[in-house]
């Protein structure tokens, strides 16, 4: 039966590296086994390498880059493919573009999945079972899920790392040494295993020397989180904030009595006490389709719920009358809808929020999945709101999974707001919050999320959620926020390069060795 199995190509090149990418998605959130890396990983090493051989002998009549492509190629498509095929969901919310249904869970994996293909390529030609291997192959996918997450505006979803979000201890790491080089790292770790099929010396102290790195990885983690225990004043300077969660489904408020409607159940919600300084957040796509100057129409319910010590934060549409230009905002409001502090959204969603090369796709009729014909057009800059000397870093949906974007110093808390009702009773939810908890220990400050349909919370600094909200659930969530005089800024990919600068040395040095 084995024998049989490793004398078919359509398995070891097809079927199985497609099983092991689609395996991956149990990692993540919401299921969390993410010891199922070190499974997957090792074997993809290992396939790889018996493929590379068997390529350059029995399979030697098919081209050898093939093999090699199609084992990282399908190994990729799978990994997207079951990691997110919620994106799916989204197009069911309009007719007109319910027939991209079927063309949107095959392009987003087989777009991606050429980032692993591309991997498998440059391994292909090298890959051994030896010490040198082992590096370039941490080395090759550590940079491949870099450039994943900046190229073409980037995408740094369910990043290796990703599938240590319910691990407090282990997350820390992130705070001094960034998103990627824990991703890094992670690779390094869960690939360990194949170690211990080389046929070289000394490979059992290299595995114990990688696992000693990361349960140092833990000690570090619990010392940093009794420190912060500690250090804990009961009368340290918060911040009373509200988080609102209206379940609401996903359609746009196309009259008078759906605006109203939803304004009534959103202060309902909200339950405000006129002597009591709050800051409430409501998330994105509370007001659903309505812009800002339709919403100050209804100014009047807010000023008669709210009362002049509270501050709104919700998200909303706006037009610039100057340039015609349309954004995607987060706005700072007072009980009359002044708006105090505006962020218009830096990273937007491709197809979601505008069409790349738009005038190549609208011949084809293609619009943005969002309400109206036209794009949103992209933040110019990011500033942190300043609220009785707080520094408040804003933060729009699809945003909180670029680290880049928190590389701003003093941000003593982080406000999320995001609409997860395009997603549905999916994974999407759990894995986009995930993004959440790791930009709060990244940045060492408490997180704010107000999510639709999503899961909301308050996040310590330390990644532990204080208190949350699932995404079915209505109602709020209140809490007096500890704020953090946060001096650090994370030099996110600086050790990142040191490490891939590691790699190729040990590389090049174990290399000319043999």
């Amino acid at each position: 039966m084995f024998n049989r199995i490793q004398n078919n190509r359509i398995i070891l090149v097809f079927i199985f590296p497609f099983f092991l990418g689609a395996l991956s998605s149990i990692s993540f959130q919401p299921f969390n086994f993410s010891f199922i890396n070190f499974f997957i990983l090792p074997s993809l090493y290992l396939l790889l390498s018996f493929v590379s051989k068997r390529s350059k002998n029995k399979y030697r009549k098919k081209p050898f880059l093939k093999n090699i492509f199609f084992v990282g190629y399908l190994f990729g498509i799978g990994f997207f493919l079951s990691g997110t095929y919620w994106i799916s969901n989204s197009l069911t919310f309009d007719q007109e573009l319910s027939f991209l249904i079927p063309f949107s869970i095959i392009l987003i994996p087989t777009i991606l999945g050429i980032y692993y293909g591309l991997a498998s390529i440059i391994l292909g030609w090298l890959i051994k079972n030896n010490y040198s291997s082992f590096f370039l192959f941490c080395l090759v996918f550590s940079l491949l899920d870099f450039l994943r997450g900046s190229m073409f505006s980037g995408f740094p979803w369910n990043l290796w790392s990703y599938s240590w979000s319910w691990f407090n201890e282990i997350v820390q790491i992130l705070n001094p040494i960034g998103l990627y080089a824990f991703n890094s790292l992670s690779i390094v770790f869960f690939c360990s295993p194949v170690l211990l099929f080389f046929k070289e010396k000394y490979k059992y102290i290299v595995f114990s020397f990688i696992i000693l790195l990361f349960f140092s990885f833990y000690i570090f983690g619990s010392y940093k989180i009794n420190i912060d225990n500690s250090d804990y004043e009961p009368n340290k300077e918060t911040v009373y904030v509200k988080i609102i969660s209206p379940s609401f489904e996903m359609r746009y408020l196309s009259n008078e009595k759906d605006i109203i409607s939803t304004i009534n159940k959103v202060i309902r919600f909200s339950d405000p006490d006129p002597n009591k300084e709050t800051i409430f957040v409501w998330p994105e796509g509370v007001f659903a389709g309505v812009y800002l100057e339709q919403l100050k129409k209804y100014s009047h319910f807010f000023k008669k719920n709210f009362s002049d010590k509270h501050l709104l934060v919700f998200g909303v549409n706006i037009q610039d009358s100057d340039s015609d230009k349309f954004y995607n905002s987060m706005l700072v409001a007072n009980n009359n809808l002044d708006i105090i502090y505006r962020y218009d959204k830096k990273k937007l969603v491709p197809f979601g929020e505008f069409i790349p090369f738009n005038s190549f796709f609208e011949k084809f009729g293609l619009k943005k999945i969002t309400q109206g014909y036209g794009s949103f057009s992209k933040g110019e800059q990011q500033s942190n709101f300043l609220y009785n000397n707080i520094n408040i870093l804003p933060l729009i949906c699809y945003e909180i999974i670029f680290p880049q974007l928190l590389n701003v110093s003093k941000s003593n808390l982080i406000i999320n707001i995001s609409e997860d009702a395009w997603f549905g009773d999916s994974i999407g939810p759990h894995q986009h919050f995930s993004k959440a908890i790791f930009r709060a220990v990244e940045n060492n400050t408490y997180l704010i999320r107000s999510a639709n349909k999503g899961i909301s919370a308050f996040i310590d600094n330390n990644g532990r959620i204080v208190k949350r909200l699932e995404p079915q659930e209505v109602g709020n969530i209140e809490l007096n926020v500890p704020l953090i005089n946060n001096e650090y800024k994370n030099k996110n990919d600086l050790i990142f390069f040191i490490l891939l600068f590691t790699y190729t040395i040990i590389f090049i040095v174990l290399r000319d060795k043999k």
